[in-house]
């Protein structure tokens, strides 16, 4: 169970603490637990009701007539709001409360919608991205537990793999050879699954590795295919010394190959002769296109 503080439902749901309060005190929405010196102490049923009563309020329901909503119309009416036509932002906040409650029906519902009306990519740069921006939040409070995090990453590996395999790619002039792979170590692979059907989009020749690639099969792959540009990532590896050490290893050994790579908060990351891209979408799309 949850056990969440006043400020960490503020941060999820982006409703001020002192709003909060007054939903409890005027409307009674909330019934947290107290401490002994009266320190508010939220659930995860608590965290869930407030995401829908945010999300109901944000698309102009009053906070008094939500308040005279027993639970189940509240979802009912969140449910409503996922299959209207709205924008990103309502799509974000639902894919939040499917990846609180695990629910794979919420998130199917949320992706088919989006991809149905946008397509696929701008899905990943208008929902998803943001989406996993706010997660990104969510960790750094603790508030996002291991299986939560693992259910909706895994449910959006398979939206990606399922894209790339119902690709029909342009066909360019002169398609860059391509080499995708994440170091040992490093699993987190759904940036580099997305830089790999941006690049198949593009007409480009693309060899997809995954993750956790020991050193001597990168370069054995390099030797047999002579691919121009490498991808990789940093995400799990918190050892700024070692990522350097990394990509120093990478230059001495491919120094032919453009080598590109993103990573997460790692500060005194060295460049050297190889191109940074955060883990950013957009950034992924301008190195394709």
């Amino acid at each position: 169970m949850g056990n969440y503080s006043i400020k960490d439902l503020e941060k999820l749901s982006r409703v001020k603490a002192h709003t909060i309060r007054i939903w409890e005190k005027r409307y009674g929405l909330l019934d947290p637990a107290r401490s002994g010196t009266n320190i508010r102490s939220y659930s995860d049923s608590d965290l869930r009701k407030l995401l829908n009563i945010a999300l109901l309020n944000d698309n102009g329901f009053k906070i008094s007539h939500i308040a005279t909503f027993d639970d189940e119309a509240i979802r009912a009416h969140v449910t409503e709001l996922e299959s209207s036509e709205k924008g990103a932002v309502d799509q974000v906040e639902s894919l939040i409360l499917a990846m609180t409650e695990m629910d794979e029906a919420r998130f199917e519902k949320v992706m088919a919608n989006s991809i149905l009306r946008s397509g696929f990519e701008h899905t990943m740069l208008e929902v998803i991205q943001p989406f996993l921006q706010r997660v990104g939040v969510l960790w750094l409070i603790d508030a996002v537990k291991p299986g939560q995090e693992h259910f909706i990453s895994s449910l959006l590996r398979q939206k990606v793999i399922s894209a790339i395999d119902g690709l029909v790619p342009i066909v360019r002039e002169r398609p860059k050879t391509i080499l995708f792979f994440l170091p040992e170590g490093e699993l987190h692979e759904l940036g580099l699954l997305f830089a790999h059907y941006l690049a198949r989009k593009h007409g480009h020749h693309a060899i997809y590795l995954g993750q956790s690639v020991p050193f001597e099969d990168l370069m054995a792959v390099v030797e047999y295919r002579k691919p121009s540009v490498m991808v990789t990532g940093f995400l799990s590896h918190q050892d700024v010394l070692g990522v350097n050490a990394y990509l120093r290893k990478l230059h001495e050994h491919f120094p032919a190959q453009q080598v590109l790579f993103f990573h997460g908060r790692l500060e005194g990351v060295k460049a050297t002769k190889a191109q940074r891209m955060m883990p950013d979408m957009y950034a992924l799309k301008a190195e394709f296109v």
